[in-house]
């Protein structure tokens, strides 16, 4: 499959949110020490993201994974040895990010894990953080990201990017009033 196949495939796959599964937790810390023993120089550490991490969030049943890395050249050097290691990726969409890389791995033919490889400090690692840990102090708001995915997911089911793009103001607006 080519990178705009893969980008496609990846793009249309029907989103579906599962309730919080605390087995999401002990599959990130697989996947960080998966890493962390392949590249352990590569990575300057390695968080838990995204609605997995956040107990009691609906989620995707895939766990996003942020990877610190030392530089955008680092990142696009390990993102080489990530696709013999398990993961894929698009080029094509890689290119259109600036401030970081994403891959993908599967396991039985579904999605079960995002690898966000991001510069360790960067204002992108520090809001995805932030909007974790905001969600996870706030069960309230939480509540309100979970129902706000729920009418989302009605609307754009099989778009994933628009479904992402879509969610875009909550995530500023929660970030702006924390």
């Amino acid at each position: 499959m080519n990178d705009t196949q893969s980008l496609q495939q990846a793009i249309h796959e029907v989103i579906v949110l599962e309730a919080h599964d605390p087995a999401w937790a002990l599959r990130f810390e697989q996947e960080r020490q998966r890493l962390l023993t392949f590249a352990p120089a590569a990575f300057l550490d390695i968080q838990h993201i995204g609605s997995t991490a956040v107990p009691g969030l609906l989620a995707k049943p895939v766990v996003d994974v942020l990877g610190g890395v030392a530089s955008m050249e680092a990142a696009d050097t390990l993102v080489a040895a990530l696709l013999d290691f398990g993961y894929t990726t698009s080029a094509e969409f890689n290119a259109s990010l600036s401030d970081r890389r994403w891959l993908m791995r599967h396991a039985q033919g579904r999605r079960t894990h995002h690898l966000h490889l991001v510069v360790l400090g960067s204002s992108t690692w520090l809001e995805h953080l932030r909007f974790r840990d905001v969600l996870r102090a706030d069960t309230a708001l939480a509540a309100q990201y979970s129902k706000l995915k729920q009418v989302l997911v009605q609307q754009h089911a099989e778009d994933r990017e628009a479904y992402t793009e879509a969610k875009a103001g909550f995530v500023r607006a929660a970030l702006a009033a924390n």
